[in-house]
């Protein structure tokens, strides 16, 4: 078994054992951990519930047929395919989480390019830039976002109300930056594309079944429902269809472990140095005067140094409930911000695996220096939308 593992896995493994010598230890007190653990555990089953239900919609090619159908509507104009791409790439990560863009869509995505005889790079890149800097608007599209609700105290509705205008901010320079770096024809050296031969689906039950199941998950949440709730009651739909269809495609491998592993890892080592002298640091590199720019670039460095995930934990120990513009800034920095490094996100990481094993080239250099362009333009933009329409 420990073969099969991959070394992000056992590095997920090893910050739980981590985490639990912590708690062995006295470090981090029985009760601390008890209540780090209770406050993650509704984050947890909507992580399951969202992973799932991904899953299963790709499964039901729902995925591959919206693709397919995009290029087709471009009728060969790239341009026009560029805005639906960044459309649909943008929607993805906002409804179902980044890692559902960066994990599911990118390999439909890359299936698509050679069929319609479309550059890759552009695909993959449209994916990987817009699962970060898309995930903004609502408290599903990230985890960061999802760990600041308790202390922000704001609803789904309260969260996009305060973010809306930098999501916007954040997205209209990713498009920017993807058309002049990857999508203009001096790029991608081709005038038009072939728009594919259409397909038929393999099972329309499953395709309407997993249909219905996003949009019941998208309206339970306008309907303010949990989102833990939300995401399960969409997950039972899909999954008790393919107990009717399809029972062998339901395997245990749709559980995402490596996640579950990873974020109560997180919940417990981050407390135990936040109170071993973390928080001193932490307060140091944000300062005393609550500027916004500052949170953003120092949860940006930080994840692009270690992953966004600790660093939102470690600078928002210290910062008050109160200052909502602080913590929102520091969401934009963990968000916007994690698009230089290949660690920065999860998404990244699982992204660089998915164009691996799509033998799609990705160039270390240009990924690197077109990302901290886009983060430090991105971040600008985009905290300066939070500070004047927030």
């Amino acid at each position: 078994m420990w073969r099969r593992l991959s070394v992000l896995d056992l590095i997920r493994i090893g910050l739980l054992a981590l985490g639990l010598v912590f708690v062995a230890t006295g470090l981090l007190p029985w009760r601390d951990a008890v209540e780090s653990l209770a406050d993650i555990g509704p984050l947890l089953i909507f992580l399951v519930a969202i992973i799932v239900l991904a899953e299963l919609t790709k499964e039901a090619q729902v995925f591959d047929a919206i693709a397919a159908r995009m290029a087709v509507l471009g009728r060969g104009n790239y341009t026009a395919l560029f805005f639906l791409c960044t459309a649909f790439a943008s929607f993805v990560t906002i409804f179902l989480n980044l890692d559902t863009t960066a994990v599911l869509l990118t390999p439909v995505m890359l299936a698509l390019a050679p069929r319609a005889r479309i550059a890759a790079l552009p695909l993959a890149m449209t994916t990987i830039w817009l699962a970060n800097t898309a995930s903004l608007l609502l408290p599903v599209s990230n985890l960061t976002n999802l760990l600041s609700m308790e202390k922000l105290g704001l609803d789904a509705q309260g969260f996009a109300a305060r973010m809306w205008a930098p999501q916007l901010a954040s997205i209209a320079v990713t498009m920017a930056f993807l058309w002049v770096f990857f999508w203009r024809r001096g790029e991608r050296r081709d005038l038009r594309y072939t728009p594919p031969v259409l397909e038929p689906v393999a099972d329309r039950v499953l395709f309407g079944a997993a249909s219905a199941g996003c949009l019941l998950f998208i309206a339970l949440l306008l309907l303010k429902a949990h989102v833990a709730v939300a995401a399960t009651a969409a997950a039972v739909l899909v999954v008790l269809a393919f107990l009717l269809r399809a029972r062998g495609r339901l395997t245990w491998s749709l559980i995402p472990w490596q996640l579950v592993v990873f974020v109560t890892g997180l919940f417990l080592v981050v407390p135990t140095l936040s109170a071993h002298g973390l928080d001193a640091l932490m307060t140091w590199m944000i300062g005393t005067e609550g500027d916004p720019y500052r949170a953003a670039a120092v949860g940006a460095g930080l994840s692009n140094a270690i992953n966004n995930l600790p660093a939102y934990q470690a600078v928002a120990q210290v910062i008050p409930a109160a200052d909502q513009d602080h913590l929102l800034a520091l969401l934009v920095g963990t968000n916007v911000g994690t698009v230089i490094t290949p660690w920065a996100s999860l998404a990244t990481l699982l992204w660089f695996e998915s164009c691996r094993r799509h033998d799609v080239a990705v160039p270390l250099r240009r990924f690197l220096l077109t990302g901290a362009g886009l983060a430090v333009t991105g971040l600008l933009a985009t905290v300066w939308a939070l500070v004047t329409f927030g």
